[in-house]
């Protein structure tokens, strides 16, 4: 198979930052997005590490996408891939495919490049992908990133055995291989892990960036998914810690960007190319100064500029926030409430009142927004029709409220993520016929309900608590078309051999089973999320 040929617009790119001249002897690297160059150019993940990589005199490094490429080395010494979506991953079969490399880890060669991935979803559970990956990288890039590479040049002539041993000693480094997984029978759940011998370490910590000088855009391009944005992140993790959300779990502790040495130095910096400005965390409006980044803002100068916010806390909804967001060419507001009922969101500790909810809306409507989009959730743990039917209620009571608002419910299906409380829990098989219940009672109402596809949300929850034993499954999913039904056809092919679909998916799971990512250390200690997930017993209960 031939690498897709098209040329990246690389004449369309604004670059802010100051690539280094690669030397002679510099190191080969391609750094790849399983997915179109307009979505991976707006991951701002990815245009970080490309950047720090780029950065460096002792690496070369070609940037490559479903969809074109840049000119690539013949023989690349280290291919890695920024993972954003679980089911990117057929894509990145695909592109090992096309480049002649094994998919296996084990069938690759000192001939063969490095393979390694990193991003969200590799640090929240790679098992699914081990197999695929010679290392994969489990955190925060910032330092994470630079120490990695200082290992591969200092190791640039030993063997790739010799390599993998070296690079499994350095920390937020995993590697697969050197990591062996038992099983209670073909179809049981995990026994152990443990390392191959006493020399690689027992378990791996995620890397956390600890400063307050945050991401911000290293590229501007109108063929971006958001045309000509700049992105500058304002908050990284959530204080809220809702029990279902990896954003907040994964990535804790909360941090925030210095206005002075990190937000407006940034904004100032991608104001001059573009007019276009995105504000991203998972609550940016947490921030202690936001008010004054507001302020900021709102100065004459920015006049032109066109504001993009990320989901925001509900109860941060002021008119001042609505009317800038007016001010800015921004007609819609986007919040996260989970659910219509207080029940249900004590449960899962979104702290937020009904009351809240629609004062946010009367604000929005107030500073001269046209449109509230909500997010929530269908099967969430302890959930019953009741709470579903409170959801509803909820929309149609703001409707009422807020009658100048065009809103929308955007409605996913629960879906247990690594790291979180929630991760032993299953996803509901009513939470189709639920989204269905939505539908039926908001779109007649004049309410925009999204639902996101129930079948899909099943393969996700797949991927998020999966094991090693499903690399074979997913390889035999590409074969069969990367279609919902090839994955049943898969597992009917592998029957006996690995788990069915509903344990992996449905099934909930005992708190003393050992899990796929036990020796893989995120911000909380298992026993910590244990308690917290105590806690949404005892509101479900009370």
């Amino acid at each position: 198979m031939a690498l897709p040929v098209a040329p990246l617009p690389l004449r369309d790119e604004t670059l802010l930052f100051e690539p280094a001249i690669a030397g002679d002897d510099a190191l080969t690297v391609v750094f790849a997005f399983p997915n179109s160059y307009s979505v991976g150019i707006t991951s701002l993940g990815y245009q970080v590490v490309w950047a720090t990589l780029a950065g460096r005199a002792d690496l070369s490094v070609s940037r490559l996408f479903t969809d074109g490429h840049e000119p690539l080395p013949a023989a690349p010494a280290v291919l890695g891939f920024s993972i954003s979506w679980e089911l990117d991953y057929g894509n990145l079969l695909a592109l090992l495919e096309q480049l002649d490399i094994p998919l296996m880890a084990r069938d690759r060669t000192d001939d063969h490049p490095l393979v390694f991935g990193g991003g969200p979803v590799l640090t929240a559970n790679p098992e699914p992908f081990a197999d695929f990956f010679d290392v994969v990288l489990l955190g925060d890039g910032e330092t994470l990133l630079n120490d990695f590479f200082d290992a591969l040049v200092e190791l640039k002539t030993a063997s790739r055995a010799e390599t993998l041993r070296h690079l499994a000693a350095v920390p937020g480094i995993y590697v697969p291989s050197l990591y062996a997984v038992t099983y209670d029978g073909p179809g049981g759940p995990v026994g152990a892990i443990a390392p191959v011998d006493a020399e690689i370490p027992a378990t791996v910590q995620k890397q956390t960036y600890r400063g307050n000088v945050l991401s911000a855009s290293t590229v501007v391009t109108p063929h971006a998914a958001w045309e000509n944005i700049f992105m500058v992140e304002v908050v990284r993790s959530c204080p809220e810690m809702c029990r279902f959300c990896l954003a907040s779990y994964l990535t804790l502790p909360f941090r925030t960007a210095s206005l002075e040495s990190s937000l407006i130095p940034a904004i100032e910096q991608g104001l001059a190319v573009t007019n276009r400005l995105g504000l991203l965390g998972a609550s940016v409006t947490q921030h202690p100064e936001f008010e004054t980044l507001l302020d900021y803002l709102n100065k004459p100068q920015f006049d032109d500029v066109r504001l993009s916010l990320a989901s925001v806390r509900t109860n941060t909804v002021t008119p001042q926030l609505a009317e800038t967001l007016t001010r800015h060419d921004t007609r819609s507001i986007t919040i996260a409430i989970e659910s219509g009922s207080e029940r249900m969101r004590r449960i899962v500790n979104k702290k937020l009142e009904t009351d809240d909810i629609e004062r946010a809306a009367l604000n929005a409507e107030a500073g001269g927004l046209s449109a509230m989009k909500l997010y929530g959730m269908a099967g969430l743990p302890g959930e019953t029709m009741d709470d579903l039917e409170q959801t509803a209620a909820l929309m149609l009571r703001l409707k009422k409220a807020a009658p100048g608002l065009h809103l929308t419910l955007g409605c996913s299906t629960f879906v247990p993520k690594a790291h979180t409380p929630f991760q032993w829990c299953g996803v509901d098989k009513a939470a189709e016929k639920r989204l269905k219940y939505l539908q039926k009672h908001l779109r007649p109402k004049g309410i925009d309900f999204r639902p996101e596809s129930y079948n899909w949300s099943v393969i996700q929850a797949l991927i998020s608590r999966g094991d090693r034993r499903l690399a074979p499954v997913l390889e035999r999913v590409r074969q069969y078309g990367d279609s919902l039904g090839s994955y049943r056809r898969a597992f009917k092919d592998f029957q006996g051999q690995v788990p069915p679909l509903e344990y992996y998916v449905h099934d909930d799971w005992t708190l003393d089973q050992p899990l796929p990512w036990d020796h893989l250390l995120g911000p909380l200690p298992k026993a910590t999320l244990q308690k917290h997930f105590d806690s949404a017993v005892i509101a479900q209960l009370g």
